[in-house]
């Protein structure tokens, strides 16, 4: 793959398209702002309207079960903005302000959880074998991932390895293709994607193709789903993002990165369909990902998450869930796996993130995450600290080269207080370090996940949580060798940052959850 030459494509359709859209959201700010400014002519009355309504919205998010930085952010926005801001809050930000869209989204969610099915005997081994990590396995089986056992888990290390793999079981595809990507970005690779889909349909391979239209709008042409469409390719959009610009809901994105072939065989990971993640073009050093390939009893969570999304995207037609079913008989083994999903229409429920604090409270040795944005809750920093003064080896790896740089300052900015405690923090000096990954001796989790608010509660993400130590050594080893190539951070290195750098993250830090 590295003797291709890729090319990173910006379509002015779809630059035009994002323009319009970010244009129309601006406007409604705008008016907002006008109609408070001439509504200030009236200041007496006003002052009295913009404290009462202060009283009720104070209270209100004080009552708000959502995350202490979401009531921040509100707080803030109704402080510097007077009652423009009241009118925001009132407009995007109460509970049930996307109410009747939530409930269609989980209506889908819900009808896939149907077809998941709960077995006491895995469980049970699994107690039997790890005592101290039932607890998660049981947590997780309560919000609706079953535990899946007899798979065979191969770690992919780069995004090199996870799609060469990827192209290699399209090949022997006899059934169907289930293929999810939050970018999809026309060049070598997808090339090469395309092609090979192509064969497999001229054989009778049926072929579900979905992509975000944030991720892709800008990197595929305005005719790219009408072209696949006239192949034979189906083809769903989740959220348009010109669908709900007045209700901000566009800012929900599905960021899931799924590939099933045949209901036996599934990937997840960091990696999306475009050159820079198997470093065919650089554009921000080396682009460092991974990825798993599952071949077990598992793949059939992957194949429901794929589905509910399916569904979610055209929620007036139904798919036939049986038709997905795996066919093979998997060697019987004890790899324990659960697929893991979540999103907005979860909230105030957030599994993933939960799990990501089980996996480091119940760490014995250490944990390891890599993730591109480090923008944490106080509840995860305070996991964290809380994990390494406990004796714990806790280490982070972020990237060295960011691809966007006020995210960048906000990671950098979150190092202090984890450096404090003992932290151990790395900066992929080599480039862009984008792949999602927590561990611990015994179980983690790779897939699309970053450390972020935006992830956790913003976008819709999944990975596969797994159980097998001999599987936690082989990614542990790959994430030393990443950290070897890496910059390790002192806290002297860390305080000796230039004044302006630290008044620009002291302010940025404010609006974390909206960047």
């Amino acid at each position: 793959m590295s003797e291709e030459k890729g090319i990173v494509k910006n379509y002015l359709s779809g630059i035009l398209r994002v323009a319009l859209v970010a244009l129309l959201v601006a406007f409604q700010f705008l008016v907002i702002i006008l109609l408070a400014l001439w509504l200030n002519a009236y200041s007496v009355y006003m002052y009295l309207v913009i404290e009462l309504l202060s009283i009720i919205i104070m209270f209100a998010l004080l009552n708000d079960s959502r995350s202490p930085s979401y009531k921040l952010v509100w707080i803030s926005v109704i402080l510097v903005l007077p009652l423009s801001g009241h009118i925001m809050y009132a407009l995007w930000g109460k509970a049930d302000s996307k109410k009747k869209l939530e409930r269609e989204v989980h209506a889908c969610l819900l009808r896939g959880e149907q077809f998941l099915s709960y077995q006491a005997e895995p469980v049970k081994e699994f107690t039997e074998r790890y005592p101290t990590k039932s607890r998660m396995v049981r947590f997780l089986e309560s919000q609706h991932f079953p535990l899946f056992k007899n798979n065979q888990v191969e770690y992919c290390p780069t995004g090199e390895a996870a799609f060469e793999a990827i192209f290699r079981d399209i090949r022997e595809a006899k059934r169907f293709i289930l293929i999810n990507f939050f970018i999809v970005g026309e060049g070598a690779l997808w090339d090469r994607m395309h092609q090979l889909l192509l064969e497999k349909l001229q054989q009778g391979v049926e072929v579900k193709f979905m992509y975000d239209d944030f991720g892709s709008a800008m990197r595929t042409h305005k005719e790219f789903r009408h072209r696949l469409e006239e192949e034979g390719f189906e083809i769903r959009i989740f959220n348009p993002i010109h669908k709900y610009a007045q209700k901000l809901y566009m800012n929900y994105r599905s960021h899931q990165k799924i590939v099933v072939i045949d209901g036996n065989i599934g990937y997840t990971g960091g990696m999306n369909l475009a050159d820079e993640y198997v470093n065919l073009v650089q554009r921000f050093g080396h682009w460092k990902d991974n990825a798993v390939r599952i071949c077990g009893e598992a793949v059939w969570g992957l194949t429901v998450v794929f589905l509910q999304m399916w569904e979610v995207c055209d929620r007036s037609r139904q798919v036939d869930y049986e038709r997905y079913r795996p066919d093979a008989v998997f060697e019987k083994n004890r790899t324990y796996c659960q697929i893991v999903s979540d999103g907005p229409a979860n909230n105030p429920s957030n599994p993933i993130e939960m799990l990501y604090r089980q996996i480091i409270d119940y760490a014995k040795d250490y944990v390891y995450i890599t993730t591109p944005y480090l923008v944490l809750e106080e509840s995860m920093r305070d996991t964290l600290i809380l994990a390494a003064k406990s004796g714990i080896d806790v280490r982070l790896l972020t990237p060295g080269i960011p691809d966007k740089k006020s995210v960048k300052l906000l990671t950098e900015y979150n190092y202090g207080a984890l450096l404090a405690a003992g932290v151990r923090i790395f900066e992929y000096t080599p480039g862009f370090l984008h792949a999602k990954t927590i561990i611990n001796e015994d179980c983690g989790m790779v897939g699309t996940v970053n450390m972020d608010y935006r992830s956790f509660y913003l976008h819709y993400e999944c990975g596969a949580f797994m159980c097998d130590r001999a599987v936690m050594q082989q990614i542990r080893l790959d994430l030393i060798q990443t950290m070897e190539a890496s910059h390790e951070i002192t806290l002297a290195e860390w305080k000796n940052r230039p004044l302006l750098r630290k008044f620009t993250q002291y302010v940025l830090n404010v609006f974390a959850t909206f960047m």
